[in-house]
């Protein structure tokens, strides 16, 4: 894929905890209102990739930008590295920002996770407006109006003075979601978000993130739902073993793969 009108690109990424090689030279790019749905068997990468997209994980080597920007990094003269590039010579040196600076990125980057990470102590809406408040200066009854038009959008407005305690599974991560779009991300992660719902959950918190597809809203999704995976995703991404085994369409991935992994992950999942 070229990496024109890409919002997300991800070069030659490395990561390694103690010896374990965990992502080993990842290259990946997802464009401007596409969804990228990755699947793979556990151990695979797949979460420890997400968390180097907004910097949860620093990459031992390679580079993520997001919307044109590093994440997490800076290099000392952008001008001299695009110099340095034309030539084959070595790539400028990375600094890592500041964390507020991170902070601030991580603005523009909505992660909704597995476990849905809700403060149990807030009530729904208090959940969804801290963001907003604390990081993007809202003021109060404004983040207040727009978490109680997510709510409805996720189909909870009902809840907003509950607490997380008392909602099921599948509604405490719409609540997560509504959080997520609360910053009005440019890019939304979703990290096997349906893993932790009993099953007649799962259907309530997918069709909230078909909608968000169907409204343009760029998105990585790392889940084991393949048939979220044939309607939704625009690219299949298999990994395995640290690496992008298998991409391109669904209908090619997940109905005609080419490698031989792909095609036993598959067997055991459809």
């Amino acid at each position: 894929m070229s990496t024109h009108g890409a919002m997300v690109d991800i070069r030659s990424v490395r990561k390694s905890f103690g010896p374990l090689e965990v992502l080993r030279g990842v290259d990946l790019q997802v464009r401007t209102g596409e969804v990228t749905v990755v699947l793979g068997p556990s151990g695979s990468g797949k979460s420890t990739l997400l968390r180097t997209i907004n910097h949860l994980e620093k990459v031992d080597s390679g580079s993520v930008s997001v919307n044109g920007a590093l994440v997490g990094y800076r290099r000392e003269d952008p001008a001299a590295a695009r110099r340095s590039f034309r030539r084959g010579e070595r790539p400028a040196r990375l600094y890592e920002l500041r964390e507020r600076e991170i902070l601030k990125q991580r603005t523009e980057i909505g992660f909704v996770f597995q476990n849905f990470h809700l403060f149990p102590h807030l009530t729904v809406l208090e959940n969804i407006t801290e963001a907003p408040v604390a990081a993007l200066r809202r003021p109060k009854k404004e983040a207040a109006e727009t978490a109680r038009a997510l709510l409805a959008r996720v189909g909870l407005a009902d809840k907003a003075d509950a607490y997380p305690r008392t909602l099921s599974g599948g509604q405490q991560q719409r609540v997560a979601i509504a959080r997520a779009l609360a910053l009005e991300p440019k890019l939304l992660l979703f990290d096997e978000p349906t893993s932790a719902l009993d099953p007649e959950l799962v259907g309530e918190v997918l069709e909230v993130i078909k909608d968000l597809a169907h409204q343009g809203t760029t998105m990585i999704v790392v889940t084991h739902e393949i048939g979220f995976a044939r309607e939704v995703a625009d690219t299949v991404v298999f990994m395995d073993g640290g690496r992008i085994v298998e991409q391109g369409p669904p209908g090619e991935v997940l109905d005609r793969p080419r490698h031989e992994r792909t095609r036993s992950f598959l067997s055991k999942v459809l």
